[in-house]
Parts: C-alpha cells; sequence; structure tokens
C-alpha cells in the first residue's frame, strides 16, 4: 500500500452536525477525526473511545465534557480535553452559541 499524501482539509462551517476530517486508511495510517457543530443544548450522545486515545480541541462556544457518567469537565474555547482508552463520554452544549470542536482519535499501541 502506497503512503498517505499530505492535503488540506477544509472545514464547512455552514454545514450543521458532523462532518468526517480524517477517516482512516487509505487517507492516512490510523488517525480519525471529525468537525463537530452543537446547537445550544444538543449532545453527542454517550460513547467509548474502547482502546483508542481521543483529543477535543474546541474551536468556539462552550460547553461539558461527562465522562463516565460520574463527573464533567467545562471546555471552551481555546481549551483542548483528552479522554484515555476506555472512557465513557459524552460532549453536551452548555453555551447559548454554538459549540464547534475538532475531535482526533488515534488507535494504541
Amino acid at each position: 500500500m502506497s503512503e498517505p499524501a499530505a492535503r488540506i482539509i477544509p472545514l464547512d462551517f455552514t454545514v450543521p452536525g458532523y462532518q468526517r476530517i480524517l477517516g482512516g486508511p487509505p487517507g492516512n495510517r490510523t488517525l480519525r477525526s471529525g468537525f463537530v457543530q452543537l446547537e445550544p443544548g444538543d449532545a453527542v450522545g454517550e460513547h467509548s473511545t474502547e482502546q483508542k486515545e481521543e483529543l477535543i480541541i474546541v474551536l468556539d462556544g462552550e460547553g461539558e465534557l461527562q465522562l463516565n457518567g460520574t463527573g464533567s469537565m467545562a471546555i471552551a474555547r481555546g481549551l483542548t480535553a483528552y479522554c484515555p482508552p476506555d472512557t465513557h463520554h459524552n460532549v453536551v452544549n452548555t453555551g447559548s452559541t454554538v459549540l464547534r470542536y475538532v475531535y482526533v482519535v488515534t488507535e494504541t499501541q
């Protein structure tokens, strides 16, 4: 298999919801990522990192990263959150404007 090529991937701020940025092979080796836009009060829905690590990079807005159903962290523009493997989590927009973030997921070794 040939190596993935470098490229620019634009984000479309006019499209609500979810946009895939990277989806794994053949476009890249192991990274998966997406651009998410949540309206006030909306949530992504609880899911697990499984055996992966996840980074959440907040571009605009504010919200809450709920972890394992037991706690939460406030997230806002300019903050980055890390979710370790085997973490159940949910992202909720708790603000009054659109919450925009990029997530990056990678396999652990």
